[in-house]
Order: C-alpha cells, then structure tokens, then sequence
C-alpha cells in the first residue's frame, strides 16, 4: 500500500511539474520514494512464490524514474505523476513479457502479457501463436481469466488490417496473428492503494496472467527450427 501523503505528492506535483517546485518539495519526494520501493517490495514478496522466474528480482529492477524522458515529447513536464511497478523476468538486452501495476489518479490498473515487442520478437510471438494457437486460446477463454481480463484489445494501432506477411488469411488464428501487442489490463480506483490488503488483491489477479506470460516467453525463448 501507500499512504495518502504519497498520492498527494503524485497530485501536487502533476500541479506543479516543474523544477524549481520538485527541489523545494526534495524531502517529501524522498518520502515518496521510500514508500514506492516498499510497496514493489511487497509485490515482490507477494508474487515471488507464485511465479519464480522472478525470483532474482530486486526492489531496483522493477522501478522507473521519476524523470519523464522529453527529448522527443511535446509535452515538456519533467517529472512523471504516476508510477509503476514492473516484474518481469527480462532485462535490457532480453525482452520478456510480465506483470504490471499503474498507479495514477483517474488512469490505474494492473496489466500483464507483452506490450508492442520489437520486430524480431513479434515475428518469434506469431510463430508460436501459428504453431500452438490453441494453447493461447485455451488460455483467452479461461472462465475466471476471461472475467477478470477479457481479451486483447484490437485497436487501429495494436491491429493489423490484413494478415502478417506469410500467413494465409485462412489461418484458423489469423485474428490473433494480425495482433500488434499483447496484453491485457484491469482498471481500479487509486484510492485502493490506501488499503492494508492491496497488494495481497491485485497478487490475486496478477497472477492469473501468468500462462499468457508463459505462453509468450516461451515464444522468445524457444529453439528456431
């Protein structure tokens, strides 16, 4: 959980995104901080025993900056006035799918699955989906998967108008092949953050996601042949 002053930091400063106000206000972003870390640590502790490809995880691992990335953003803010925590079993040369938390005023959710992977991995993804479709399917239509998470979202952006290049358009999965991204989110008030059980919740639900992420890593990480 986090406390009510540290959603108050994230509001004051989505008010005030601008330097001068973050150095003056150091004390309560090192606040911030620490109970950021502590809430990742609990979803470590929580989730570590249910999914252990995560268990060489630490707290550094699955936290981002507050410094927004601007060099190519019209939006000029420099600070972020969300956070997230990402557990995922990948680094910075190996692309994995995962689990993820989004806590922001108006716009928080969990989420898991693989979002917009690079070329090479959204080519290995659509071979195993070509290959093995009803293992995914199998994995979409779980009763309780299905009521938590739904299914992916088929936007002008995430979605393929005609079939990949190579694929029959006949394929009994062609619809999963035209996917650009793959994965799948739940909202809920951020309010709910507050709560001493909230962690051990959104474990309840994170975790449900975790064949699609199997399925999804064992496309990147299976033999060519």
């Amino acid at each position: 959980m986090l406390s009510n002053d540290s959603l108050l930091f994230l509001d004051d400063l989505k008010a005030n995104n601008n330097r001068d106000w973050f150095i003056a206000n150091k004390k309560r972003y090192d606040i911030f901080k620490k109970d950021y870390h502590q809430l990742v640590g609990a979803f470590l502790n929580a989730m570590k025993p249910l999914d252990p490809s995560l268990e060489m995880l630490e707290i550094k691992h699955c936290t981002f900056r507050i410094n927004r990335d601007i060099r190519f953003s019209k939006d000029k803010s420099p600070y972020k006035s969300h956070i997230g925590v990402w557990l995922s079993s990948g680094n910075k040369n190996n692309n994995r799918a995962g689990y993820y938390v989004h806590i922001e005023r108006g716009a928080s959710f969990i989420a898991g699955g693989f979002y917009a992977p690079e070329s090479e991995d959204l080519k290995k993804v659509r071979k195993e989906i070509a290959f093995f479709h009803e293992d995914l399917e199998a994995i979409l239509e779980g009763k309780t998967f299905k009521k938590e998470f739904g299914t992916f979202a088929r936007t002008e952006k995430s979605t393929l108008k005609n079939p990949p290049k190579g694929y029959d358009k006949e394929h009994p999965a062609i619809e999963l092949l035209k996917l650009k991204s793959f994965e799948l989110l739940q909202k809920f008030d951020i309010n709910e953050i507050t709560e001493k059980d909230f962690v051990s919740k959104k474990t309840k639900k994170l975790i449900l996601l975790k064949p699609l992420n199997e399925f999804m890593n064992r496309a990147l990480t299976a033999e060519e042949f």
